[in-house]
């Protein structure tokens, strides 16, 4: 049993590394499920929000779910399809889950899909670890991650960036126009339909930067662990660094750029 996080006090490097086996066990449970699920269990119905929603969502929830509560059974779970209350206060130190982050992808059988995975405490992830099972990659952070927090590279040239952008189903006239923004500033854009994906892609210099709108924590911990790491600048609203109750995530070189173009500036 992994030894459980003290209150208010960060993890460091080798209690990160323990928790991460712990993480790679409990992705590896429900990457071997998901590999012989049949399509059954890809079967859309709609969650009360409008978002998409399928048993295999569950039922990798369910199993990343249990074999943490086994190993780390003082640190809650707080996983996208459990959660009762969404937009409710984290705990002190919890794990984040998205089980299947891109469900529309995967009930169509595109590749663009990931199991999503962080450890987080005081609001900020401090362990990522995204796998793609399509794809038959995983990312994970290492046990620096906890130090990493940086803004340096915050200098990129926006004309000349490819741009991921996600989480555009929200509709509201500001996120209209701030996307629009982007698209004129932008030398190109990138929906992958995927937040995990999109973070990855600015941690592994597929992208330039990316643009989450309306990110849950669940959807952008472990992405957000990794571009820290790695030295990107992860930015929210009006260019302060990103915490969970930001209306959009901006990441990669070109960040506060972008950030400026969501205050209208």
């Amino acid at each position: 049993m992994t030894k459980v996080p003290e209150p208010h006090r960060r993890q460091g490097p080798s209690a990160l590394l323990e928790l991460l086996a712990v993480a790679e066990e409990a992705v590896d449970e429900a990457v071997g499920w998901l590999a012989s699920a049949g399509e059954e269990w890809s079967a859309t119905r709609f969650k009360a929000s409008g978002e998409e929603v399928t048993d295999a969502d569950v039922e990798v929830e369910a199993r990343v779910t249990r074999v943490l509560q086994a190993r780390t059974p003082e640190i809650p779970v707080v996983g996208e399809e459990s959660a009762t209350a969404p937009d409710a206060p984290l705990p002190q130190c919890c794990w984040l889950l998205d089980p299947i982050d891109g469900t529309m992808n995967y009930t169509r059988g595109a590749p663009m899909y990931a199991i999503s995975l962080a450890y987080a405490e005081e609001g900020i992830p401090l362990l990522g670890l995204v796998h793609a099972p399509s794809l038959r990659r995983r990312w994970s952070t290492g046990p620096a991650a906890s130090s990493s927090v940086t803004e340096a590279a915050v200098a990129g040239q926006l004309p000349r960036a490819v741009v991921g952008v996600s989480g555009t189903g929200s509709g509201s006239a500001h996120t209209r126009r701030f996307l629009s923004r982007v698209q004129d500033e932008a030398y190109r854009l990138r929906m992958q339909g995927s937040m995990a994906l999109d973070l990855v892609g600015v941690a592994e210099g597929w992208l330039d930067a990316c643009v989450c709108v309306a990110p849950k924590p669940w959807d952008v911990a472990a992405g957000v662990a990794l571009c820290r790491e790695r030295g990107y600048a992860v930015l929210g609203a009006e260019g302060r660094t990103f915490s969970f109750d930001s209306p959009v995530l901006v990441a990669g070189d070109p960040a506060l750029a972008l950030a400026d173009l969501w205050g209208g500036r």
